[in-house]
């Protein structure tokens, strides 16, 4: 007997339908998942989205973290996502108990968190931040206002240095952790290509590290990096993020060329390396089988959805502030 092929797209739209239900989707989702998205967005969007939606329940196409934040955000609302399993390295490289003791070791500072950090990790925080609004979150607090930037490295230095924080003797303290897709971007690789291809514009992504971000001619978030190839008058861009963006460039400009940047592991060329792992673990089928199941579903604490809530409540709040 041939099993009955199941047309995902339509099952979902009539699930979504039926349960009364909001599709969340990141840009780093494959195609076929953000062609179906009712918000499409980068992190600080779908943060925004989560707090507004009169769904009765929120499906979130990313990873982890984005839907425990949808989870903090509406915690009346059942938040569900297709593999339970897409974390984030970012996240993994900040473990609460290693943290809280670093925090403890510097009680003068305040913490500023990517939102790009579990649940537990946001309870140590006193404002969280995405890559869009990280610079405008620091330069509104005083200068002599001592901070740990958590967890990532390289969004932190790079704010250090749009920022002048390191020219003027006050740098905020960095946690050790990184992304796997952006760390793998080679500067060297870049160049070799932008040889190449020489009307080509570098625009890369601040989570990148610094000999990658010393060669781009934008650094933004994915939401911005979108919309700067969408504007600029240039032809062709060489992209350094995660590939999942190129989908909604490539919509959005056809006649125009992108280009992924290369990537290198222990020294060779990686042509996977610009896809995300976790990312990429959700399908249409698991889309499909969490919405007939509900299931994974996202369950937090009480405490820890009251505590997680104030920093991403302040974050919205300076967001609105100052128009992000």
């Amino acid at each position: 007997m041939v099993a009955e092929k199941i047309d995902y797209v339509a099952e979902i739209a009539r699930l979504k339908k039926e349960k009364n239900a909001v599709l969340l989707v990141h840009y780093y989702q494959i195609a076929e998942i953000q062609d179906i998205a009712d918000y499409i967005g980068d992190s600080l969007g779908l943060s925004q989205q989560a707090a507004k939606t009169d769904a009765d329940m929120i499906v979130f196409a990313g990873v982890r973290f984005m839907a425990e934040t949808a989870k903090i955000l509406s915690p009346n609302k059942k938040v569900i996502l297709p593999d339970f399993n897409a974390g984030c390295s970012l996240e993994e490289s900040a473990p609460y108990a290693e943290f809280k003791a670093f925090k403890d070791q510097h009680p003068d500072h305040i913490v500023i968190s990517y939102v790009n950090c579990s649940a537990e990790l946001k309870t140590l925080t006193d404002v969280v931040c995405t890559s869009s609004n990280a610079v405008k979150i620091v330069e509104s607090f005083p200068k002599d206002q001592k901070i740990i930037f958590a967890p990532d490295k390289n969004l932190g230095g790079y704010i250090n240095r749009v920022t002048g924080r390191n020219a003027e003797g006050r740098p905020m303290l960095l946690w050790d952790g990184a992304c796997m897709v952006h760390e793998t971007f080679s500067g060297k690789m870049i160049t070799d290509l932008k040889a190449k291809h020489p009307n080509a514009e570098v625009v890369a992504h601040p989570e990148s590290e610094e000999s990658v971000l010393k060669l781009a001619d934008y650094i933004g978030s994915t939401t911005g990096l979108l919309k700067h190839v969408i504007n600029s008058p240039h032809q062709e861009f060489i992209v350094a993020t995660e590939s999942g963006i190129l989908h909604q460039m490539r919509k959005s400009a056809p006649e125009k060329k992108f280009y992924v940047a290369p990537t290198s592991k222990n020294g060779h060329a990686c042509k996977a390396c610009s896809d995300c792992p976790h990312m990429k673990l959700n399908t249409l089928e698991k889309l499909y089988l969490c919405l007939r199941d509900e299931t994974p579903e996202i369950i937090l604490p009480a405490k820890m959805l009251t505590d997680a809530r104030k920093p991403i409540e302040k974050m919205l709040e300076l967001s609105a502030k100052f128009g992000l």
